[in-house]
């Protein structure tokens, strides 16, 4: 006889009661298969002696070995049974019925906010019958939308828990506080109507926030925004200053992107003294480190990604950072890599033709600029390409002269071996930049899409009074990115309208996002300062595989390009036109005179005055002009890794890796299916990551990008021993097609099956 011990106000035990477990599986889930009861009896039929909670995780890996690609029901049948899990656990902690599911909301914002975990403004801003009436918005059906995977990383991430890791939140509570949180500086007369729409965009996962604002949203501690980009200066100070920030950002949960392109080379004089610099390597370990040492308040590690010029005379070594072999001294594999590549050394590689390096510092020096400072304006030509000339042709200055294609084997070696480096597009980018009256693009984030205006921030000292010593500031633009997501798999109802869903969501995203800006509490005041001067926000998407499967459109096609094309200019639209409606509101952002957006040069290099919907651009450029836009940078497509997990859908605008998978946990096989994966889905889900021609790709993103004035994170997937030539002409195709910005180069540990297109 097996006895089950039953933890409630107090420890208790009871025989192992069969119809019991028949019940209660029939009361918490829609199974009705007596095959599966049977395999949980007789699994706690051989025990003598077990916890409740176990039979709980019992009866979820025994759902979940059920999931295969025709049984994809199994996942949220195990969601349910853990939901049942955590509310009882919520309703125990909280003191309440676990019948009724969700229990008092002022009763919790209480509880957590007495014990340090929830922000008291919450309570500050709501009374108590508000707070009561908006957690009649509460619908505990919305719960069922989760599979189990997706559950489960909301409830073991995000959830807020006390100190101990008890349960107190539920997940339809996390996404109204959410939402509470972010709408509580809004008009009174308002606000519920506001929140509403915001529960009603999270709650139905038509949309995520970024991981940070999922995770500490209505929290005391942690901040909201997702990405930073720091400018080092060429100084110690500057480099020891850059380091300290990069520490309390990712402290806090932010990732990092820097550009080192400043810092002066290996072999560079230092007051005079030549040969005395050791370069950039040293100073990227020191980052390394603290990427290691300094994590994410335990939830993951410390993540950065350092950009550099392919003109610096340090960008050989650098491109070997991350490799696997060679001098462990001059390694380092904990940070990320990102290679900034103006047109002329793509058209060098292109013509295999010779590169120069260049130290940055010598190059301030004698030439009395810095090459980085300038961009070509137009293809094929502009400032960047005549001042490199002038410094190529410069006999006082010290240049490598290195073939373009040398470099280009030493990335695309390093890609295959390590994902990394990223390719920055620089031209391009600040060519599109709409605030390049402000400043420069230098280089991108951890991810690659974020785009903004940088610069270093520059510090002085003072002495006063004889032993007092102030340190003044002059900040640069340290970029800060607001992100949130359209789940394309849900937003987009294929059996009706389009169009509703996005035209509702759009506008409540967008202001979620600009509330996040000044709710936000960032450590570094330069961020700050540069958060409020741009009012940047990153409005994207994910489940661009998911929704090319519900629409029966294969990944290798025209029609797949077309629609990247025409979704995204509409959803382009539609953001612009919200940022256009906040602005009238709330003012516009402070550097929008001079803007792009303001001279409606904008709209005209992307060619929208001259296309079938001229009319309707040439309004929403008139309304802009005369309204102005409540926020500098507007959309940009991120990875959504952890995001798309719990919505349910498939990452970003990749392809699924494979349409059914098992994932390996500690003690059992998590699966993961494709979503809404089916005898109708199949077949376009069959086309997988590493199956798909990846030129197909590199269009989908050329057709989006047009509409997407910052950048999006976009991965190569290519077997492990594809031919050079083939990468190469990749790298060329992304370029050429006006491509800002190529994420990882992901490559797989043995040969793929119908990979026709590598052969090519």
């Amino acid at each position: 006889m097996t006895t089950v011990i039953i933890k409630d106000l107090v420890e208790k035990s009871a025989s192992f009661d069969r119809n019991r477990l028949d019940s209660f599986i029939k009361r918490v889930t829609t199974i009705s298969s007596p095959e599966y009861n049977d395999k949980v009896a007789r699994i706690i039929e051989s025990k003598s002696e077990l916890k409740a909670d176990e039979i709980t995780s019992i009866l979820i890996k025994t759902a979940l070995e059920n999931v295969d690609e025709a049984n994809t029901q199994w996942t949220f049948e195990a969601a349910k049974l853990y939901l049942n899990d955590l509310y009882k656990k919520a309703s125990y902690n909280r003191g309440y019925n676990s019948s009724e599911k969700y229990g008092d909301l002022y009763h919790l914002l209480n509880t957590l906010t007495d014990k340090g975990i929830y922000s008291p403004k919450i309570l500050e801003k709501y009374s108590r019958i508000e707070v009561a009436a908006l957690a009649k918005l509460i619908n505990p059906n919305n719960d069922f939308l989760l599979d189990y995977v997706g559950l489960h990383t909301l409830a073991t991430r995000y959830l807020a828990t006390d100190h101990y890791k008890n349960t107190y939140e539920l997940p339809q509570e996390r996404w109204l506080i959410i939402a509470m949180y972010l709408m509580q500086d809004e008009p009174k007369e308002k606000r519920f109507e506001l929140v509403k729409e915001a529960y009603w965009a999270l709650s139905n996962l038509y949309m995520t926030v970024a991981t940070p604002t999922l995770a500490n949203a209505g929290l005391a501690h942690g901040q909201l925004s997702s990405c930073f980009i720091d400018t080092v200066e060429d100084s110690l100070i500057g480099i020891y200053n850059s380091n300290t920030d990069i520490a309390r950002l990712s402290k806090d949960g932010g990732g990092i992107g820097v550009y080192m392109g400043k810092v002066r080379s290996r072999g560079s004089s230092i007051k005079g003294f030549k040969g005395a610099s050791s370069g950039v390597l040293p100073w990227i370990k020191q980052l390394n480190n603290t990427a290691v040492s300094v994590d994410q308040l335990g939830r993951r590690k410390g993540a950065v990604a350092v950009y550099l010029d392919v003109w610096h005379a340090d960008i050989l070594p650098f491109l070997d950072l991350k490799l696997n072999n060679g001098d462990e001294r001059q390694r380092a594999h904990d940070i990320f890599t990102g290679v900034c590549l103006p047109d002329l050394f793509m058209e060098q590689v292109e013509n295999r033709g010779d590169w120069h390096l260049f130290d940055p510092h010598e190059v301030r020096e004698v030439m009395g600029y810095s090459l980085e400072n300038f961009f070509d304006e137009q293809r094929g030509k502009g400032s960047f390409r005549q001042r490199y000339e002038e410094c190529v042709q410069n006999p006082n200055l010290k240049k490598t002269q290195v073939p373009a294609i040398q470099i280009m084997a030493r990335i695309m070696k390093s890609q295959l071996e390590t994902g990394t480096p990223f390719m920055f597009y620089r031209d391009e980018v600040n060519r599109k930049n709409p605030n390049k009256h402000q400043g420069m693009i230098y280089s991108s984030n951890l991810c690659t899409e974020i785009m903004q205006n940088m610069s270093p921030t520059l510090q002085y000292e003072e002495i006063i009074d004889g032993d007092t010593i102030i340190t003044y500031k002059k900040s640069g633009d340290f970029v800060v990115c607001n992100l949130s997501s359209i789940n394309l798999g849900r937003a987009i109802d294929t059996s009706s309208n389009d169009q509703y869903i996005l035209k509702r969501l759009i506008p409540i995203q967008t202001r979620m996002l600009d509330n996040v800006i000044d709710l936000n509490t960032i450590d570094v005041k330069q961020a700050t300062i540069t958060n409020k001067k741009y009012r940047a926000i990153g409005l994207g998407t994910f489940g661009w595989h998911h929704l090319l499967a519900k629409k029966g459109i294969r990944w290798e096609s025209k029609e797949a390009v077309d629609l990247a094309d025409n979704l995204y200019e509409f959803i382009s639209q539609l953001t612009i036109q919200a940022s256009v409606a906040l602005a009238k509101e709330k003012g516009a952002y402070p550097l929008f005179e001079g803007s792009d957006w303001q001279t409606g040069e904008y709209f005209k290099v992307r060619g929208y005055l001259d296309g079938d919907k001229s009319e309707e651009w040439a309004e929403v450029m008139t309304e802009v002009k005369e309204y102005g836009i409540r926020n500098g940078y507007l959309m940009a497509i991120a990875p959504n890794s952890s995001t798309s997990v719990i919505a349910g859908s498939t990452a970003s605008i990749d392809p699924i890796f494979k349409p059914f998978y098992y994932e390996e946990k500690k003690d059992f096989k998590l699966p993961v299916v494709a979503p809404d994966l089916d005898h109708h889905t199949y077949d376009i889900y069959r086309r997988s990551a590493y199956i798909v021609d990846q030129r197909w790709s590199v269009q989908q993103n050329a057709a989006r990008q047009r509409h997407i004035d910052q950048s999006i994170s976009f991965n190569f997937y290519v077997p492990n021993n594809i031919k050079a030539r083939v990468l190469l002409d990749l790298h060329l195709q992304a370029w050429d097609s006006g491509l800002k910005t190529t994420y990882y180069v992901r490559s797989t540990a043995s040969d793929i099956e119908e990979c026709e297109w590598c052969e090519s």
